[in-house]
């Protein structure tokens, strides 16, 4: 007698939300997460099709609730906006994330950054990038049919998905915008929008006040032409003719 065994039901797997690992382990790295994320979901704000998320967890195949990644920023393009606590794969037509970035810690360890690695290069991840807040270094890889290869020069590249283009100063990751506008913090944008209307209100209150000037130069124009022809007037009483003055 053979006995068959029957493959789980794939409708009753839970796949958690949560893997219990934290989102940063300090203040530059979740700075950093947050920048990129919050500044690639600005820069496709008005596409409907592109989904960006932090920290999210990635289920790539249906059945296996232990094969996972959680990028730091995922981009997914050829996916609607919207709220998930997780994304698998196969409720999205199966379309994985094509841009992650990783933000090395302190924590990180050299065996789970493979794991990684290799996670993102066998479910199709097209461009991959990592930056060390400590180093300063930037690497990047862009598949190459089945393969992630090493981008050669990260400083002045270009993302093909994103039309982001890097750069390293002393300071640090600075990241451009296909029009050259620069990812901002939230706070430096709040800033930009004080300013903006700060400039706007000092522009209206300028055309105020010349609209102002205007009407009492034509106020004092339109007093002095009644003056004038008072005057005109009170000379033709007189028997004065005011052109032969």
């Amino acid at each position: 007698m053979v006995t068959q065994l029957q493959s789980p039901d794939k409708s009753n797997i839970i796949y958690p939300d949560d893997n219990g690992e934290p989102m940063s382990d300090n203040t530059e790295q979740f700075r950093l997460i947050v920048w990129i994320k919050e500044n690639s979901e600005l820069l496709f704000a008005n596409d409907p099709n592109v989904f960006v998320a932090g920290d999210l967890l990635w289920y790539p195949v249906e059945g296996n609730n232990k094969l996972c990644q959680a990028p730091d920023v995922m981009v997914v393009f050829g996916r609607p906006k919207g709220y998930r606590g997780s994304y698998k794969q196969w409720n999205e037509d199966n379309i994985g994330p094509q841009v992650v970035f990783e933000i090395l810690s302190p924590g990180n360890r050299l065996t789970p950054m493979i794991q990684k690695f290799k996670f993102y290069e066998r479910y199709g991840v097209e461009e991959y990038y990592l930056f060390d807040p400590q180093t300063l270094e930037l690497t990047g890889w862009q598949r190459i049919e089945e393969e992630l290869e090493t981008i050669e020069q990260m400083d002045g590249w270009i993302s093909p998905r994103l039309g982001v283009r890097f750069g390293l100063s002393e300071t640090g990751l600075e990241m451009f915008g296909p029009s050259g506008e620069p990812f901002v913090s939230f706070v430096e944008l709040a800033q930009l929008r004080q300013q903006a209307q700060a400039r706007a209100q000092e522009a209206e209150e300028q055309a105020q006040n010349a609209q102002q000037r205007a009407t009492e130069a034509e106020t004092l124009l339109e007093q002095e032409r009644s003056r004038s022809q008072a005057l005109e007037s009170r000379l033709r009483e007189m028997g004065i003719d005011p052109n032969e003055l």
